[in-house]
């Protein structure tokens, strides 16, 4: 008998009667984290800090000397994974990153405030809220959207996913950070298993992260006024069906295509829980890091650009997201506001040249982004809380 974490027991029994195949797959991998990569963390947990760091940089920035040195099954881990699978075509990989960069100034916020904040109505809500990373604020919001950010940029940048880019490297260290907070919320007594499955499962990374990341980005983005082909959209699923193997994805949940992936998105949210107060503290955390994001200090600007930002989300996510993510009253017409947005746009880009727009673009999305001085950290988190964590 398929086992079911008892969260997800109504939903489950609902999403059933839609497709059952699919809901068992779903429920089957929330149980699932990741199959490759965790039983090698476990193994390494002996392993001083120092060392699994420097271990892990020696094999993605492939410095061989490091990695001779390093125990067996770690190098075993990244011969597996350094050549990719044949299914992967770097050439379908273009138009979905045109697509991208002819879109920027939307993408980001598409991302922020619809994508994201309805993949925190799942439970993977739980290992943010626990954690403190997302929620935390401080350095935890901002720092956080920020280094979504740049893995987005980074995966949609040519080359990036190819094994000397930095698409790869990015997808490669967040399998890792995610491998080693399952081990650490394991072993800490703040996760329910029976009640939530495991921590960063296979079902929220490969059913829900990557759909967010990829076509339901798109699909708001489009609500906004980007302008997307069928091809750039077949494109995108092909990048993303890459970075979720990068990721750690089995195979099993990972989508071969547009149709599968939003199915296994929609019955994956139809097996899920309502959203509960972690739920409503995350989503609503992203809120209050935009005007950090966005550089503004005064009281007046900021309520300013919250209130832009729940307006807008609130067109993008629906009203009954929204109502349940306690957001405040605004125009409830997602209608107008979209078009108003839309509107807003055009009037910018009728004023401003072109060129001008696609510089302006650029430096808000790299502003927006983290970039850290000593270039891609490989340190791990080495404590269950974001407050009590050593710096990485």
């Amino acid at each position: 008998m398929l086992e079911c974490p008892s969260a997800y027991t109504n939903g489950y029994a609902k999403a059933c009667l839609h497709d059952q195949a699919a809901a068992d797959n779903y429920i089957r991998h929330t149980t699932i984290g990741d199959p490759e990569l965790d039983p090698v963390m476990e193994e390494l947990s002996a392993l001083p800090q120092a060392d699994l760091h420097k271990f892990v940089r020696a094999g993605v920035e492939q410095e061989s000397d490091v990695l001779r040195t390093a125990p067996k099954v770690l190098r075993d881990f990244f011969d597996k994974v350094d050549s990719p699978p044949p299914w992967v075509d770097f050439e379908s990989f273009k138009p979905g990153m045109r697509a991208f960069h002819e879109n920027m100034s939307n993408m980001l916020i598409a991302y922020a405030i619809g994508s994201a904040v309805e993949g925190f109505s799942t439970l993977v809500s739980k290992s943010f809220s626990i954690t403190g990373r997302v929620t935390g604020l401080g350095a935890g919001a901002e720092r956080r959207l920020r280094q979504n950010n740049r893995h987005m940029i980074e995966v949609y940048y040519p080359g990036g996913l190819r094994r000397d880019g930095d698409g790869w490297k990015i997808s490669t260290r967040i399998r890792f950070i995610h491998a080693q907070m399952r081990r650490l919320l394991a072993e800490s007594d703040t996760w329910n298993f029976d009640a939530w499955g495991v921590p960063l499962s296979a079902a929220h990374v490969g059913g829900i992260a990557l759909y967010t990341f990829s076509i339901r980005q798109f699909e708001h983005a489009i609500s906004m006024g980007a302008k997307v082909s069928q091809e750039q959209k077949d494109s995108i699923v092909r990048i993303w069906r890459y970075a979720g193997y990068l990721l750690g994805v089995p195979e099993a949940i990972l989508f071969k295509n547009e149709k599968e992936a939003r199915k296994i998105y929609e019955i994956g949210h139809l097996c899920e829980p309502p959203p509960d107060d972690d739920a409503v503290g995350v989503a609503n955390a992203v809120f209050k890091a935009i005007p950090a994001m966005a550089g503004l200090t005064e009281e007046a600007q900021i309520k300013s650009i919250q209130r832009y930002a729940y307006r807008l989300s609130r067109a993008l996510i629906g009203n009954e997201l929204a109502d349940r993510y306690q957001y405040p009253n605004t125009i409830r017409s997602r209608t107008l506001v979209l078009a108003y947005y839309r509107m807003r746009n055009r009037l910018i880009q009728s004023i401003k040249k072109r060129q001008f727009l696609k510089q302006e673009a650029f430096g808000q999305i790299f502003e927006s982004a983290q970039y850290d001085k000593g270039g891609l950290s490989y340190k791990m988190p080495d404590h269950v809380r974001a407050t009590q964590q050593s710096p990485w």
